[in-house]
């Protein structure tokens, strides 16, 4: 089982009036530490239980594992969490965390509650609830990037590991995905994550998310697609919906959320 969180957060609509929650929203690498928050270690937890401490990314992991492994990990069953920020209108933003293991909302937001329009929720759901053919209605706000220049297998093949390790180059450079090329980027991943979809009825919006407050801080290409997925391939579409799809998950890319066509939302999704 894994678990499905809500946080709504108070953006604000009034210019006038302090807004926190909007000015923490800008800042995503404060927004992924403050969620980091709500998976605190045992020891942390019992040595800190008013979190009087400061933050240390050694006491905060998502799933107790023999070797002590904090939330920056590779998602999947027992460790790890992906997250989206979705408007909502209003004056208000819904984040969407999925993690691997129960948060703790109230040890995370201890001293800054402020953020909140409203107390989170949460609930748990199986991960392995889909079936080959099932069609399902998808939401993905994902990072399309493509690496140039990488170094071929032969090439690799050819190196010494001494050569390889100082081989200016060898991995190549990270480019944006041109809005042209956004639908063909996700039907590639698609394939690999066991579903299809039908890029015309797909909506995809793509755009540019800026990591934090500075002029010069990171810029993050972003796309959002909207539409519906098949399952092709059952197990490959669990590795990716509790993985998630394509790069810069830390700054709330790559969640799938997923609800059948013709129903309310299910367990485990939206």
């Amino acid at each position: 089982m894994m678990y499905l969180s809500n946080l709504m957060i108070d953006i604000g609509n009034d210019p006038d009036k302090p807004r926190p929650g909007r000015l923490w929203l800008r800042d995503l690498y404060r927004v992924h530490q403050r969620l980091c928050m709500a998976f605190p270690s045992a020891s942390r937890k019992e040595n800190d239980p008013d979190f009087l401490q400061p933050y240390d990314p050694k006491n905060f992991r998502s799933g107790e594992v023999q070797q002590p492994q904090h939330v920056h990990n590779k998602r999947q069953t027992d460790a790890g969490f992906l997250f989206r920020i979705d408007p909502m209108g209003a004056g208000r933003v819904m984040i969407l965390v999925q993690s691997a293991i129960k948060p703790d909302w109230d040890y995370a937001f201890h001293n800054a509650r402020h953020f909140l329009a409203a107390s989170p929720e949460w609930k748990m759901f199986d991960p392995r609830q889909f079936n080959a053919g099932q069609v399902l209605r998808f939401r993905l706000l994902a990072n399309p990037t493509k690496k140039t220049g990488s170094l071929k297998k032969e090439e690799r093949q050819a190196l010494s590991k001494d050569e390889l390790k100082t081989k200016e180059g060898r991995h190549g450079k990270r480019v944006f995905v041109e809005d042209k090329d956004l639908a063909a980027w996700l039907t590639k991943r698609a394939e690999g994550a066991g579903f299809s979809f039908n890029e015309e009825s797909t909506d995809i919006r793509p755009g540019f998310i800026y990591a934090t407050l500075s002029d010069s801080g990171q810029r993050l290409r972003s796309a959002l697609y909207e539409g519906a997925l098949e399952i092709t391939d059952v197990e490959k579409f669990h590795a990716a919906f509790i993985g998630g799809i394509g790069s810069a998950k830390a700054f709330g890319f790559g969640l799938l959320s997923v609800m059948p066509i013709r129903s309310s939302i299910a367990p485990g999704t939206e």
